[in-house]
């Protein structure tokens, strides 16, 4: 890693350049949490964890192949877990960064905010909301209308955006479905390759989804040790 250049350290994995034009990500143990605690909601790291970027990257080549062999593209490329790494292909973040929510059950933020007209833990139709990454404002959502008038993408993006986000929330579910696991939600971010290209980004992990088994949550690290089992 000393003779790649370093274009971006983040909480749980680093960024460098390589020479080939792609990229590599290599991810750490470290964790979001806060007073030792991990909690995948936190915004400030908290506590490092031994394996933790090793279980992240495992689960995310997983998901990552099984999304690529569906024919939605991401930015995947290929992975070294001896070295923790990541190889993926170029591309930009929507505005200053997005988050995408699929969501089959009325829980956490989305049940606190519509409560007045759903039951908690009821059944959604893989429902997506987008929300601007900003620690400050609380990650503020954001409508479709919104996200075009402030010129963060086009309705073409937005649409092919929840589409594709419906479509890998299904082979997620599906998958954890076979383990005795429901998956209530999931994020996931995007991006756009030179060409405009809609594709998957970021990582699929045990952080960024809400799982269940026999009515009882799994935290993140309960959960990638009984996805690996």
């Amino acid at each position: 890693m000393e003779n790649l250049k370093l274009v971006y350290t983040g909480k749980t994995k680093n960024v460098y350049a390589l020479d080939n034009g792609n990229y590599l990500l290599k991810f750490k143990d470290d964790c979001t949490g806060k007073d030792g605690v991990f909690d995948p909601g936190e915004n400030s790291v908290g506590l490092t964890i031994e394996g933790v970027g090793d279980v992240n990257l495992r689960m995310s080549i997983y998901f990552f192949e099984k999304i690529n062999a569906a024919g939605i593209p991401t930015h995947f490329v290929s992975a070294d877990l001896e070295n923790t790494t990541m190889e993926v292909v170029p591309c930009k973040p929507f505005g200053k960064g997005l988050e995408v929510i699929c969501r089959h059950k009325a829980v956490g933020s989305f049940y606190r905010r519509y409560k007045d007209y759903i039951e908690e833990g009821a059944d959604l139709p893989a429902y997506v909301e987008m929300t601007f990454k900003n620690d400050a404002l609380g990650d503020p959502l954001v409508t479709r209308d919104g996200l075009i008038d402030l010129g963060v993408m086009t309705g073409e993006q937005y649409d092919t955006i929840k589409e594709m986000t419906q479509k890998i929330t299904r082979i997620v579910a599906d998958d954890l479905k076979e383990k005795g696991l429901v998956l209530y939600d999931i994020k996931f971010e995007y991006g756009y390759d030179a060409n405009g290209k809609v594709i998957l980004i970021d990582e699929i992990a045990s952080g960024n989804m809400r799982v269940y088994k026999d009515g009882q949550y799994i935290d993140p690290m309960t959960l990638s040790k009984l996805f690996f089992a």
